[in-house]
């Protein structure tokens, strides 16, 4: 390997390492724009410049591998020169907008300029002016600051897939925009405003809102999706005001959806704040004691069995937790996370979680998708398979749908029943499967939200044990779309001997069930519980809570410590970072105290109750933010399967939950950047 000298220290490297990754290694900064980690490498901006023994002017840090024996300065005279001169030219367009700029105090030019910049300009033409570009609800264009560098396009056409960004004329005429006037649609497009270096692209509902060293920052986790991504909240006072990635190389790298990013104004709409009781027909807002005596005079006397309970998917597992133990005081078994019909085997972990991990997706060289657009249901997750796909070494076939997923993926029909001739080797995939290294499956979640979902699981069991497994390897995957399934999963809301959401519905129909306790859960089918007495406990007056006799106002994610486990089985932390508002409680804290009026009072305090209870329920909740394998088992409930075509998790990316239905942002996106067709549909 070769060594490399550093102002003074030497440096041993792996082959290929640039000179500004090795300065990182040793800890030197090396100012840059154009380079991101996670980019390609253009060396346009030259900000890095520095000195190379030898050469006869400053060499490109991010372009330039090191060489055996090569000696580098990074602080000398020639290098601070250079570098003045580069900011220098930077500046020469540059609108002096920083008083009114969203990215003022957060911004790589400001910061550079002081710190390796000229104090003058010797420059005295006019700048340039450059037409802002119109790219749809979500970001704001500024286009006189921009300073050419090309993350952005090269973000949209790495990272997001759709190459909708691009460097367009030749020389002082060269600017970045879209190709055509259209809005950017990918699902990852918020991305591009935080690796802008610069303030041409920034937030447009967040403009003019506050500045960064105003806000009060939370590191906390996504619950838009069931990926569990590393996020930071940052709030004034008792509003978010927005949300930002964190780096979590194992989950989201340092990415975010844009639902995740803009849907937080979803968070001070449509929000319940106090109680409600149905009173004539009417609901009517009482007091927390007026309620819970409401529900004891209507749940008293009544047999275990009568009882239900459905939890949502923004449900987190302190709360799911308080109900299962609510429910076993009061004798009942009839415990449903599943709400919208999911049929598949719940027994086994390995049955419902992403084994592989996803960061092992970097490693697989085949995946084969059944029943998932994974580019909606976990767009950050999609940007990690068109980044292996990228490298050259992994190929993607598909089983469901065709959708365009950002990167080729070879169509193997849409009829459910090819699974069944891939179990039984008689489709040409299977062979395939069976030759590479590390093959991969993932199962989209409404492959299984079906009435032979039973089927289909056992069939992905059978595919699992004849052609993933090698060694450690595990790559068998069910990706969940919403993440309250899999953490009410772990904490066992599931029952052997209770009642499915089918046999739920059936029971309120016959008279057995007499009462329901609707956990966030929003995707019930409503009409179906008429005649049983409805209890609705959530954050949004959404679906289910027009429909309920009592509504119990809760804590949404950012306003709650709540352990949250995602689609690989890992369980995560994610911490207050406002309060809830009116009346609203942390959901864990409503059911501990309706347990005092219905049932045996609950043997909760605090918190660490809780997570001490959930500590004994599964090993996952005893080791936060790591991955309890799984062991592989035999899963599913053998039979035939439908030949109706696998449909996608939902239609429409914007709104999949109570907070993105609420979302002014969200609703916009809708109208704006989706089709017409997919938006009827929806």
């Amino acid at each position: 390997m070769p060594t490399v000298v550093i102002d003074g220290v030497s440096l041993e490297v792996e082959p290929g390492t640039s000179i500004l990754q090795a300065c990182e290694q040793l800890g030197i900064e090396v100012p840059r724009f154009c380079y991101h980690d996670k980019l390609s490498v253009p060396a346009n901006c030259r900000m890095c410049l520095v000195q190379v023994k030898g050469a006869p002017k400053p060499v490109a840090s991010c372009a330039m591998a090191c060489a055996d024996k090569m000696e580098v300065l990074t602080g000398s005279e020639m290098v601070h020169k250079a570098r003045k001169g580069v900011m220098e030219f930077l500046l020469i367009n540059h609108p002096l907008d920083c008083p009114i700029c969203d990215q003022g105090g957060e911004c790589d030019l400001q910061d550079q300029a002081m710190a390796y910049g000229f104090d003058r300009s010797r420059f005295e033409e006019n700048k340039r002016a450059v037409v802002d570009k119109e790219l749809g609800p979500l970001i704001k264009t500024s286009m006189n600051r921009c300073i050419n560098c090309t993350r952005c396009v090269r973000f949209s056409e790495e990272v997001a897939g759709n190459s909708e960004m691009g460097q367009m004329f030749r020389g002082e005429h060269a600017e970045i925009g879209p190709y055509i006037e259209a809005a950017v649609s990918s699902e990852l497009s918020g991305n591009m405003i935080d690796v802008c270096p610069v303030g041409a692209l920034t937030s447009k509902p967040y403009a003019f809102k506050a500045r960064p060293w105003e806000l009060r920052k939370t590191e906390s986790v996504d619950v838009m999706d069931a990926l569990g991504s590393a996020i930071r909240v940052d709030a004034r006072g008792g509003e978010v005001m927005r949300i930002l990635p964190r780096l979590n190389e194992d989950i989201n790298e340092e990415w975010i959806s844009d639902r995740t990013r803009f849907a937080l104004d979803g968070l001070k709409r449509q929000r319940l704040d106090m109680p409600y009781i149905r009173v004539r027909g009417k609901l009517t807002p009482v007091s927390w004691d007026d309620a819970f005596r409401h529900m004891q005079e209507k749940l008293t006397g009544l047999r275990g069995d009568a009882i239900a309970g459905v939890t949502g998917d923004l449900a987190a597992a302190e709360e799911i937790l308080a109900l299962r133990r609510w429910l076993e005081t009061l004798g009942s078994q009839n415990m449903e996370c599943r709400q919208r019909g999911e049929t598949f085997d719940v027994s086994q972990p390995s049955g419902w979680t992403f084994n592989s991990t996803i960061a092992s997706i970097d490693q697989a060289d085949l995946i084969l998708l059944v029943g998932t657009n994974p580019r909606t249901e976990a767009a950050v997750l999609n940007a990690r398979i068109l980044k292996r796909v990228n490298s050259g070494n992994c190929e993607v076939a598909n089983i469901g749908t065709a959708y365009d997923l950002t990167y080729p993926a070879e169509q193997l029909g849409d009829v459910s029943t090819l699974l069944q001739q891939v179990a039984e080797g008689r489709h040409p995939i299977a062979d395939r499967l069976a030759a590479v290294k590390n093959p991969m499956m993932i199962v989209g979640i409404s492959a299984l939200a079906r009435k032979d979902g039973g089927a289909v699981h056992a069939a992905a069991s059978r595919i699992a044990q004849k052609y993933l497994m090698r060694g450690a390897w595990n790559g068998f995957n069910v990706l969940h779309a919403q993440i309250g399934l899999p953490t009410a999963l772990a904490v066992g809301f599931m029952p052997p001997a209770g009642r499915d959401i089918g046999k739920i519905y059936q029971g309120v129909a016959g008279g057995q069930v007499k009462a329901v306790y609707l956990l966030g859960a929003d995707e019930v089918d409503v009409e179906k519980l008429k005649g049983a007495f409805v209890i609705y406990q959530g954050h949004h007056g959404d679906r289910a809570a027009g429909h309920a006799d009592v509504i119990l106002p809760g804590a949404a994610y950012t306003e709650k410590n709540a352990t949250y486990v995602n689609t690989e089985g890992r369980a995560q932390h994610a911490r207050q970072a406002v309060f809830p508002p009116g009346e609203a409680r942390e959901d864990w804290k409503i059911i501990r105290a309706l347990s005092d009026y219905v049932g045996a009072p609950l043997n909760y305090t605090t918190i660490a109750d809780v997570r001490a209870d959930l500590a004994n329920v599964a090993p996952t909740f005893r080791h936060i933010g790591k991955i309890v394998a799984a062991e592989m088992a035999e899963f599913g409930t053998p039979g035939p399967i439908d030949p109706t075509p696998f449909q996608p998790a939902f239609a429409n990316f914007y709104q999949t939950n109570a907070i993105a239905r609420a979302s002014e942002t969200m609703a916009k996106c809708v109208v704006e950047l989706m089709p017409q067709a997919e938006r009827k549909a929806a």
